[in-house]
C-alpha cells in the first residue's frame, strides 16, 4: 500500500476508499442531526451517531496524516473506527426496530416508524475501513468487495426509497424512479458476482449506476422544493418534511460503484497481447 501511496494520488485506490468514508462521516453529522431533531434527541442514545460522526473523521484524518510516515497507526485507527461504525451501525438498527416493530411486528410499523435500515450507512463504511486494511488493494478481490458494498448500499437505497415514499402511498409516479432505479443498480451488480464479466458488461453496470447519479440529483431538487414550500418556517419543513439529504444516497454510492468497477476493470484485464482480448 505504501509504494502505491508513492506513486500519488491518482492510482492510489486505499486513499481514495479512506477519503470517500472520512466525507461521508462528515455528511452524516448533518443527517444524523436533522434526522434526530424530529423529536428533539428524546432519547440521550440519539446522540450516539453524532458525537461518533463528529469524532470519527478527526481519528481518520490523523491516520492519512500519519499514514506514509507510520502505517500501523494508520492502520489501528481505521480499524478503531470501522469496528466502532459497524458497532453502532448495527445497534442503530435494533434501535430503530425497538422504537415500534418489535411491539407491532407489521410492515406498517416498518413503513411509518425510524427508518430501520439508515443506520446500516454506519455498518457499511465500517466495512470499508476494514476492507481497505484486510483486503490487498493491489488484487482484483478488493475491486470485488468494494461493488459488493456499494451493492448493499443500492439495495439500502431501493428498500429506504419503497418504504418512505409507500408513507403517502406514492403520491406522485416520479416516487417510483429510484425504486426501480435502485432495483436495477442492485441487479446489475450482483451479476457481476455470479458470470465472468468481459469489459463490455462493466461498462454498461457504469452507466447504469451512473444513471443513478441523475436519479439522486432530481430526486433532491424535488425533497428541496418539497421543504422550500408548505407550513412552518424552513426549519421545521427540513427537519420534518421530506428527507433532503436522502436522494444524495444515490451519487454518493455511484462514486464507491465506480471505483470499485474501475479496479476491477484494471485488475481482470489480461496482459497485453492475451487472448482474453481475442476472446471477446
Amino acid at each position: 500500500m505504501g509504494t502505491r501511496a508513492e506513486r500519488g494520488w491518482l492510482t492510489d485506490y486505499v486513499l481514495w476508499v479512506e477519503t470517500f468514508v472520512l466525507v461521508n462521516f462528515a455528511f452524516l453529522v448533518a443527517d444524523i442531526y436533522i434526522a434526530h431533531s424530529s423529536n428533539q434527541f428524546r432519547d440521550p442514545r440519539e446522540y450516539v451517531p453524532l458525537f461518533f460522526s463528529l469524532v470519527a473523521p478527526a481519528v481518520l484524518l490523523a491516520g492519512l496524516i500519519l499514514r506514509a510516515a507510520h502505517p500501523r497507526i494508520w492502520k489501528w485507527a481505521g480499524f478503531a473506527v470501522g469496528w466502532c461504525a459497524l458497532a453502532t451501525g448495527l445497534a442503530g438498527v435494533v434501535f430503530h426496530l425497538d422504537a415500534q416493530f418489535f411491539y407491532e411486528k407489521t410492515l406498517r410499523s416498518l413503513t411509518y416508524g425510524a427508518p430501520f435500515a439508515a443506520p446500516l450507512a454506519y455498518a457499511g463504511l465500517g466495512l470499508l475501513l476494514l476492507v481497505n486494511r484486510m483486503v490487498d488493494a493491489e488484487s482484483a478481490e478488493w475491486g470485488r468487495w468494494i461493488i459488493l458494498l456499494a451493492l448493499g448500499g443500492f439495495f439500502g437505497n431501493f428498500v429506504l426509497s419503497l418504504t418512505d415514499h409507500a408513507v403517502n402511498g406514492f403520491f406522485r409516479w416520479e416516487e417510483w424512479i429510484p425504486v426501480v432505479s435502485s432495483a436495477f443498480a442492485t441487479g446489475f451488480l450482483t451479476a457481476l458476482f455470479f458470470s465472468t464479466s468481459g469489459r463490455r458488461y462493466l461498462v454498461i453496470s457504469a452507466c447504469v449506476v451512473l444513471a443513478q447519479g441523475v436519479v439522486g440529483i432530481a430526486g433532491f431538487l424535488y425533497h428541496l422544493q418539497s421543504c422550500l414550500e408548505g407550513p412552518g418556517n424552513l426549519w421545521y419543513r427540513i427537519v420534518n418534511g421530506a428527507p433532503l439529504m436522502a436522494p444524495l444516497l444515490f451519487p454518493n454510492l455511484v462514486l464507491l460503484a465506480l471505483i470499485g468497477i474501475w479496479v476491477l476493470d484494471r485488475k481482470t484485464a489480461a496482459p497485453a497481447g492475451s487472448t482474453r482480448s481475442a476472446a471477446r
